[in-house]
């Protein structure tokens, strides 16, 4: 049977790699690595440990995945990386461990992840988000599902994108970005809906309009931000308003980043 591992690669005795996984020249493989089945590692790929990636995904030329977290208060505690599957991890994309005993960054399903994206300690990236080219994500930052970043940007520590929203490229993200929103701009503003992600994403018409009620209330009335809350319980209660709802009472929260504002000065995030 023709051997998946290539010669050249380097392999640690203590990891763990299904039978069906797939080594390029000169990769270097750590202990405590733990990889499903399909996956394929790319030449000069370094995966270092605790690490576990699960199955189908793609790991392309030069990525660095598992080492320590780039945070001063790091001091060797164990922590992990885990990735899900059916990933695309293209060229130099560099993935950190988490900060604190036991904490995990974490890649979920199905993400896109282009060259040069650097992965900070502590992110959390859930499903079918796409990461351009050169993004830097700081420590501690959640992209939930189907969120879309443009290219070349910087993404603050703390900060959470919501799902199905779209960031343009090349701004600096200081704060959350509530979810079905696009952002871009220097500074960066909330501008619109994300109209086109939300339609490929297949929302329904009836769905669409409740959203662009809430924008307009949001980001283009008088309303303060309690009581734009108040008047979107009067919206109804579909699970998209229950849950941009629930967002924007989060990011209030201590720890939280507070909201991007909107980009006139009717707009009930806007406090500049």
């Amino acid at each position: 049977m023709k051997t998946l591992i290539h010669p050249t690669a380097v392999v640690h005795p203590n990891s763990e790699l299904h039978p069906t996984v797939e080594v390029g020249a000169y990769a270097v493989i750590g202990a405590n690595v733990k990889v499903g089945p399909e996956t394929i590692i790319g030449a000069h790929a370094v995966l270092e440990g605790p690490c576990e990636i699960g199955s189908r995904n793609q790991i392309f030329t030069g990525a660095a995945i598992g080492m320590e977290p780039q945070d001063l208060k790091f001091m060797g505690e164990p922590t992990w990386v885990k990735i899900g599957d059916n990933n695309l991890i293209r060229e130099y994309v560099t993935i950190n461990r988490a900060t604190g005993a036991g904490e995990a960054t974490v890649i979920g399903d199905n993400n896109l992840l282009m060259a040069y994206v650097h992965v900070a300690h502590n992110c959390v990236i859930e499903d079918h988000v796409v990461i351009p080219n050169s993004v830097a994500l700081a420590g501690h930052v959640y992209i939930e599902s189907r969120a879309r970043l443009g290219g070349v940007l910087g993404v603050h520590q703390f900060v959470h994108i919501g799902r199905h929203a779209m960031v343009g490229g090349m701004a600096r993200i200081e704060r959350d970005v509530p979810p079905y929103m696009l952002v871009e701009g220097h500074p960066a503003r909330v501008r619109t809906l994300n109209l086109v992600g939300l339609k490929r994403a297949g929302m329904d018409a009836a769905d669409l309009q409740i959203l662009k009620k809430a924008f307009r209330l949001l980001y283009r009335s008088d309303f303060t931000f309690k009581e734009a809350l108040e008047q979107l319980e009067l919206l109804g209660d579909t699970e998209e308003l229950q849950y941009l709802r629930r967002f924007l009472r989060l990011s209030q929260m201590p720890g939280r980043r507070g909201l991007t504002p909107g980009r006139g000065k009717k707009s009930a995030t806007r406090d500049d």
